[in-house]
């Protein structure tokens, strides 16, 4: 741990706390299920999501079937469009206008990655801003950039909600966030360093060419791992107390597991954990929370939508 005594990494052996990103999505999922049961015994529009799933990826598979029942779960409509993996980009920007057209869809999502053939951002690009819950389109990129209220990407809106959840207060500290992709890192870096709470921090956003990448991530209070690289993180790299937010989860092969693989982050969780103040787990994270986020932006898009 280099500069940082014995006692001072002692005294958080038995400090640190889990944020269990499946309690604090439960917390959120039950106040939509309410307030949907409310809408329904008031006549109102049910919230309708609509996902698109290319291909038969395993982990893709996964996602959107856990998104699908939690749309069940709160009350949801949930409709599962499958293609093939080698659906034309044209065909797939067609069944995303009809979406766009129906009246009865509030949110739409595309799975992604898609195949090598069809441009992610033209996808993007062609889901209407009103039902893009995902927080990718440029329109919501840019309104989030300002400060103005838009769908925010659900990972880093879900990392949020857990750092409300929590109560964790975030004003003036030091944030790394290691990774600069449009979906995690950079939403999150901006979110972190909004005049909000949780927010106001100081921000250094790291990538492959950073240079003194452990230097820099000693000096976080909070770190927020979301390179895709399983365990890249480990203890010479954190400062006793920092909050460590992992955004990782890669499968690894195991051949002591039944499906043959375990489920990695971008942090090496046992050698980490006794260090930090918060620490999120890998499954049970970052993940649900994202899934949350998710539901809450369809069900503010259905809000929205009934309002105008």
């Amino acid at each position: 741990m280099g500069q940082y005594t014995k006692s001072a990494v002692k005294s958080y052996l038995c400090a640190m706390e889990l944020l269990d990103g499946k309690l604090a999505s439960k917390a959120i999922i039950d106040s939509l299920t309410l307030k949907v049961a409310q809408s329904k015994t008031e006549g109102k529009k049910i919230p309708h999501l609509a996902a698109v799933l290319v291909g038969n990826n395993g982990a893709s598979e996964t996602y959107v079937g856990a998104k699908v029942k939690t749309c069940a779960e709160i009350g949801f409509k949930s409709t599962l469009i499958r293609l093939e993996d080698d659906v034309t980009e044209n065909r797939l920007l067609s069944v995303i206008t009809d979406l766009n057209n129906d009246p009865d869809v509030d949110g739409i999502l595309v799975q992604l990655p898609l195949p090598k053939h069809i441009s992610d951002n033209n996808v993007i690009n062609a889901i209407h801003p009103s039902k893009d819950v995902d927080g990718f389109h440029p329109v919501n990129v840019g309104k989030m950039v300002q400060g103005l209220p838009a769908f925010v990407s659900a990972t880093p809106h879900g990392i949020m909600l857990l750092l409300e959840h929590y109560k964790i207060d975030t004003r003036g500290k030091h944030a790394i966030v290691i990774g600069r992709s449009n979906i995690v890192g950079r939403p999150m870096s901006i979110l972190l360093s909004a005049n909000t709470q949780p927010g106001n921090c100081t921000v250094t956003i790291c990538h492959s060419h950073t240079h003194n990448l452990r230097e820099l991530c000693l000096q976080g209070d909070i770190i927020v791992a979301a390179l895709g690289r399983p365990e890249f993180v480990d203890a010479s790299m954190v400062k006793p107390g920092a909050i460590i937010i992992d955004v990782g989860i890669t499968r690894v092969p195991d051949t002591t597991k039944k499906s043959g693989f375990s489920l990695k982050g971008d942090v090496k969780f046992n050698e980490v954990a006794p260090h930090s103040s918060f620490i999120t787990p890998v499954p049970g994270g970052v993940g649900p929370m994202t899934i949350a986020a998710l539901m809450k932006n369809t069900f503010t898009a259905c809000q929205e939508r009934n309002d105008n």
